[in-house]
């Protein structure tokens, strides 16, 4: 007998497919596709249309390719069968990407819900483990989430940062690019952030603005004395 059950995301390339054959009172069952998230309740619509009288179950896994965490629920519905029918149930097969989160959650690579003292079947780990490829794509993430943080901290810094250059063009009769390493020296120099050496020389230069604290301006004061002795060195003229 040959039976198939089809999982609900059906848009998936790689929906998973359970064929069915039985002999003898033995049941095979053959499940092709991913084992993702409904992967369970597709096995277990397969187990309720096998017949009475079933005295062995054998899952051959070789046509899975991709299995994540809800692999183990696919598994511990397996396990639940045989030990509601009283039969033995193996797995075989495993291979490539699913062998792998086997390995990680700690489970047998060769057969999963074969029992490892000849009693019943050894329960998955619970919480179950994370898998490799939710492991890798939440580290993706995080990454990405960092250069977005970044990204709206230089946008948010621009501004100012142009300013105090403008300032220090003017002050100092320098360049652009001398200016820019003013700020990043003097930056450096008092182990302040870039965004905030450049407020503070933005902010003196208004009504009533505040100085600078003392260690940034003596920081200021370095970096513009660096530019000069570079300047004199080069031949410019500029002081």
């Amino acid at each position: 007998m040959t039976s198939a059950a089809h999982t609900s995301l059906a848009g998936r390339t790689q929906a998973l497919v359970i064929e069915s054959r039985v002999d003898a009172g033995r049941a095979v069952l053959v499940p092709r596709g991913e084992l993702i998230h409904g992967s369970a309740d597709v096995l277990a619509k397969a187990l309720a249309e096998l017949p009475d009288g079933i005295g062995r179950l054998e899952l051959d896994m070789t046509e899975v390719r991709f299995m994540d965490t809800a692999g183990l629920e696919f598994l511990e519905t397996l396990g639940d069968y045989g030990h509601l029918h009283g039969i033995p149930v193996m797995t075989a097969n495993w291979d490539g990407q699913p062998r792998r989160i086997l390995e990680l959650v700690g489970l047998d690579t060769a057969d999963p819900v074969r029992p490892a003292d000849g009693g019943s079947a050894p329960e998955p780990p619970h919480p179950p483990a994370p898998s490799a490829v939710a492991v890798e794509r939440a580290e993706q993430l995080r990454h990405l989430q960092q250069e977005v943080d970044q990204l709206r901290q230089a946008i948010a810094s621009r501004p100012v940062i142009d300013q105090a250059r403008g300032i220090l063009m003017a002050t100092h009769a320098c360049t652009s690019d001398e200016a820019w390493t003013i700020l990043r020296e003097a930056s450096q120099l008092s182990n302040t952030k870039l965004r905030t050496v450049a407020a503070a020389v933005t902010a003196s230069t208004g009504t009533d603005g505040p100085p600078p604290p003392e260690e940034l301006r003596t920081a200021l004061r370095t970096a513009v004395a660096r530019r000069w002795h570079g300047a004199a060195g080069d031949g410019s003229g500029r002081p």
